[in-house]
């Protein structure tokens, strides 16, 4: 495998490191504007033109951008479209490549929002919550707010910490 490209862009992360603006993207919300087909890809498609348009930048993490791979290569997930592992790859590397976009380095206070944040669930976590646990806590200590395509975190009763510019026509927004 060839060394990453130099255009890949990340943040510096220190200990007094403070993004001042942005959205962290879901990886659903990665998903969906990777996905053409996705049922909700138009909904999505706007907001990454009001983005981009207004000039907000937008952040992957190394766990985004594994959720994004993992999914794009996924035969139950994307059907006749299933992507290589090198499709998948070069798909990431066109949304980091692109100058709203950057790579979002796991920000000082990660562990300690993390900690408070799985001290706020009222039962044990169920597996597959974990990752969206890891990712506002990400959103949280990097001070961003996050667009999500899924109120996973209202369910949780986080909704106060986050709010959704994304949404789809079935869900209302955190």
């Amino acid at each position: 495998m060839s060394e990453p490209s130099n255009s890949w862009r990340g943040a510096e992360s220190t200990p007094s490191w403070r993004l001042s603006s942005g959205d962290f993207l879901d990886v659903n919300v990665w998903l969906i504007l990777s996905y053409r087909s996705h049922e909700f890809h138009a909904v999505v498609s706007r907001y990454w033109h009001s983005a981009c348009e207004s000039g907000t930048p937008l952040w992957f993490s190394r766990g985004t951008m594994m959720g994004l791979v993992r999914l794009l290569v996924q035969p139950r997930m994307m059907g006749p479209d299933v992507m290589t592992i090198h499709q998948a790859l070069d798909d990431y590397r066109k949304w980091v490549d692109t100058p709203q976009v950057a790579l979002l380095p796991e920000p000082p206070g990660f562990d300690d929002a993390l900690t408070r944040l799985m001290g706020m669930a009222s039962a044990p976590l169920a597996a597959h919550w974990w990752t969206d646990l890891c990712f506002a806590a990400t959103a949280e200590a990097a001070g961003l707010p996050m667009s999500r395509s899924t109120a996973t975190l209202s369910a949780l009763g986080w909704s106060a910490a986050w709010f959704c510019r994304v949404s789809d026509p079935t869900e209302t927004e955190i």
